[in-house]
C-alpha cells in the first residue's frame, strides 16, 4: 500500500479519488488538496459514505511552489497525481523535483496568456527528473492517455508497421443545457478554437479552426452512437505519438461537435467572450473567458441528468505479416452508468479512471524509469487489462468504414 497526493478538486478529481478508494490494496492513504478546501472536503465526505475510506484534505495554491513543497513534505507521498489546471503543471513538477517525489498528470502544460498546446516545456524537464532518479508520466487521461496506450498496444501486438492513425472522439450525450462544456470551460474553449494541425509526411499541416466555414469535417458512424459530424482538431497526444510510433506517416484527431455547440461558440467568439486577454470593465481588469467560465454550468454538476454515450478510439492503418490491415480499438462509456457509480459524467470518468490506473502502474512498479515519459513509451499490457477491470472495457475490430483522404 502506498500514499498518494492528488492535487485538484474538479470533476476529474472526483472520479480519481473515488476510483483510488476502490483499490485500498494499492492506495493505502489518499490525500486531496486544492485551492478551495471545501471542494476537497465534499469529495472526501462522499468517499467516506460510499467506501468507508478516509481521505485527508488540505488547502494549497498550486501556482505557488513553496506552498506545494511544504504540503508534499508534510504528506510524504510516493506519488503526486496532478488533476489541477494545465497552467499549473510546471509548478507542481518543480515541487516534486524539490521533494524527490514521482509525478503524473492528464494534460500537457499550457501558458495562461496564450492558447498554445505542446509538450516542449515538460519535455525540458527530462534531465532534471533523470538526474534525481524520479519518474514523470505525462498525459495519462483518455485522450491523451488511453489513446496513446491503444497506439502502444497496436504497435506491440497488432502491427509490424503503422502508417496512419486516426483518433476519433465522440460525445453523443445530452446534458440538457443549451450550452455547456464537459470539462473546464476555459481550457475546453481555448482548445477547440485554435488553428488545427495534423501530421502528414514529416510535417505539421495547418487547416482552419472548427468555427471557420472551411473547417475540415465528415460524418463518422460511431459504435452504439451512430453517425456524428466529426471535426479535425489539434490534440496534444499527436505530438508525442509522431516521435514514438515508428514509421508513422500520418496522424489526425477528430472530435464531434453538434451544430448547436458550434453556433453558441461562434456567437460567443464574435462578441469577444472567448478572449483570453484582459479588458477594462468598470475600472477593473477582467478576462472575458474567465467571466464566461463563471456563467457556464460547472462540468462536475452535469452528470445528474446526462444521457447517452461517449465513444473514443483509434483507427489504425498498417501492415501485419506483409498484409495491409485496418483495425479499430475503441471504448464506449455510458454517462448514466458513470453517474450511478461515481456521480460523474462520462468525460470526467474517461479521464479520471486512466489517471488512477496510471498511478496504480507506477505505485506497483509496473511502470518505472527515470526521466519524463509519455504513456506510449511504457508497457501497455497491464494498463489495458486494468481498463477492462475498472470500467473502461475496449474492443478491437476490423475497420471497414470510410475516412477522408
Amino acid at each position: 500500500m502506498s500514499r498518494i497526493l492528488i492535487i485538484g478538486a474538479g470533476g476529474v478529481s472526483n472520479v480519481v479519488v473515488k476510483k483510488c478508494a476502490q483499490h485500498p490494496e494499492v492506495f493505502g492513504s489518499i490525500f486531496l488538496a486544492s485551492r478551495t478546501k471545501s471542494k476537497c472536503d465534499a469529495i472526501a465526505a462522499e468517499v467516506k459514505d460510499l467506501y468507508s475510506v478516509e481521505v485527508k484534505t488540505a488547502q494549497v495554491d498550486a501556482d505557488d511552489v513553496a506552498q506545494l513543497v511544504a504540503l508534499i513534505n508534510e504528506v510524504k507521498p510516493a506519488l503526486v497525481l496532478n488533476v489541477a489546471l494545465p497552467y499549473q503543471d510546471l509548478t507542481i513538477m518543480d515541487a516534486c523535483l524539490e521533494c524527490g517525489v514521482n509525478y503524473l498528470d492528464t494534460a500537457n502544460y499550457e501558458p495562461k496568456d496564450k492558447a498554445h498546446f505542446e509538450y516542449s516545456w515538460q519535455w525540458a524537464y527530462q534531465d532534471k527528473f533523470r538526474e534525481k532518479g524520479l519518474m514523470a508520466v505525462l498525459g495519462c487521461g483518455f485522450d491523451p492517455g488511453v489513446t496513446n496506450i491503444f497506439c502502444a498496444y497496436a504497435q506491440k501486438h497488432l502491427y509490424d508497421s503503422i502508417r496512419q492513425i486516426d483518433i476519433l472522439d465522440c460525445n453523443a450525450g445530452d446534458h440538457g443545457h443549451a450550452f455547456a462544456t464537459n470539462f473546464n470551460p476555459e481550457i475546453n474553449i481555448r482548445e477547440v478554437t485554435q488553428i488545427v494541425r495534423h501530421w502528414e509526411k514529416g510535417e505539421w499541416v495547418e487547416t482552419p479552426a472548427i468555427l471557420d466555414p472551411n473547417a475540415v469535417h465528415f460524418s463518422f458512424d460511431y459504435p452504439e452512437a451512430g453517425p456524428r459530424e466529426s471535426y479535425l482538431l489539434y490534440h496534444e497526444e499527436m505530438e508525442s505519438l509522431v516521435k514514438n510510433i515508428h514509421g508513422l506517416e500520418k496522424i489526425r484527431f477528430w472530435m464531434t461537435f453538434s451544430q448547436n455547440y458550434i453556433t453558441h461558440l461562434k456567437v460567443l467568439e464574435n462578441v469577444g467572450m472567448t478572449r483570453i486577454d484582459s479588458v477594462d470593465f468598470k475600472g477593473q481588469k477582467i478576462v472575458p473567458i474567465e467571466f464566461l467560465k463563471a456563467l457556464l454550468p460547472d462540468p462536475g454538476t452535469l452528470g445528474h441528468n446526462y444521457q447517452g454515450k461517449a465513444v473514443i478510439g483509434c483507427v489504425f492503418n498498417g501492415e501485419i505479416d506483409g498484409e495491409h490491415k485496418r483495425k479499430y480499438i475503441y471504448n464506449v462509456c455510458d454517462h448514466a452508468e458513470c453517474y450511478r457509480e461515481v456521480q460523474a459524467q462520462a468525460v470526467s470518468y474517461t479521464t479520471g479512471v486512466p489517471a488512477m490506473i496510471g498511478a496504480m502502474m507506477m505505485l506497483k512498479g509496473i511502470w518505472k524509469g527515470e526521466g519524463v515519459f509519455n504513456v506510449e513509451q511504457l508497457d501497455p499490457d497491464e494498463f489495458m487489462e486494468e481498463l477492462n477491470k475498472c470500467g473502461l472495457p475496449w474492443q478491437i475490430v476490423d475497420f471497414n468504414g470510410e475516412l477522408p483522404e
